[in-house]
């Protein structure tokens, strides 16, 4: 069960809670990146200026107790102005410039321990209403090509491959695939939302990244 309320006020009924991702939640972002991606994680700095460029949308996914309260880590070192102890299970980023035809998931990533839940599902759901929402009508993504779980939630959720990047995933030499979803107008208005996935949602396992580079 998905529940969505208003961002001011999230509940939350199940393991996660979803909401806008900021600067104080780089320590926890480049802790999920570095260890979802050992050989070819993005720079701290390279991280911090998508969280605060222009016409990105970025979510985090806080874990949540079995009373909806989010989850908090025992201690904390990080060194930033404002520690979270928020436990963060995943993060995921959208380009979409308002009135832009087109747009792209920038980076999925779950931690391992959150896999295979729905939590990579609900990530993509949140980013593509969000895209619709600014008037994005191709929506684009780029996965690794040896994912199929990855490929196959993709297909499930409508993209389509349009292309091949030889050996984009570098130093792995690995081709990417580029996918592309042709998003319906939206026929009412979309606000921000926070989000929840209960435990017993779609289970599908998720590829901890997709992403497109902007040209």
């Amino acid at each position: 069960m998905t529940e969505h309320t208003d961002a001011g006020s999230p509940r939350a009924r199940g393991p996660w809670l979803l909401r806008r991702a900021s600067v104080d939640d780089l320590d926890a972002i480049m802790g999920i990146e570095q260890r979802t991606f050992p050989t070819d994680a993005w720079s701290r700095e390279g991280m911090h200026a998508e969280l605060v460029g222009a016409h990105r949308y970025y979510l985090v996914a806080i874990a949540t107790d079995a009373g909806g309260t989010p989850a908090t880590s025992e201690t904390n070192a990080s060194a930033e102005p404002r520690a979270s102890t928020e436990v963060v299970d995943a993060y995921a980023g959208l380009l979409a410039p308002p009135g832009a035809a087109q747009g792209d998931i920038q980076t999925i990533a779950v931690e391992e321990r959150a896999r295979g839940k729905g939590l990579g599902r609900l990530l993509m759901h949140a980013l593509i209403a969000e895209a619709r929402r600014r008037g994005i009508r191709e929506l684009f993504l780029e996965v690794r090509a040896d994912n199929p779980p990855a490929r196959h939630l993709y297909d499930a959720l409508g993209f389509a491959q349009v292309g091949v990047r030889p050996r984009y995933y570098q130093p792995d030499g690995v081709d990417a695939i580029v996918m592309r979803l042709q998003l319906p107008e939206a026929r009412m208005e979309f606000t921000e939302r926070s989000a929840v996935v209960d435990s017993a949602s779609d289970r599908a396992q998720q590829d901890p990244r997709a992403e497109r580079s902007e040209a």
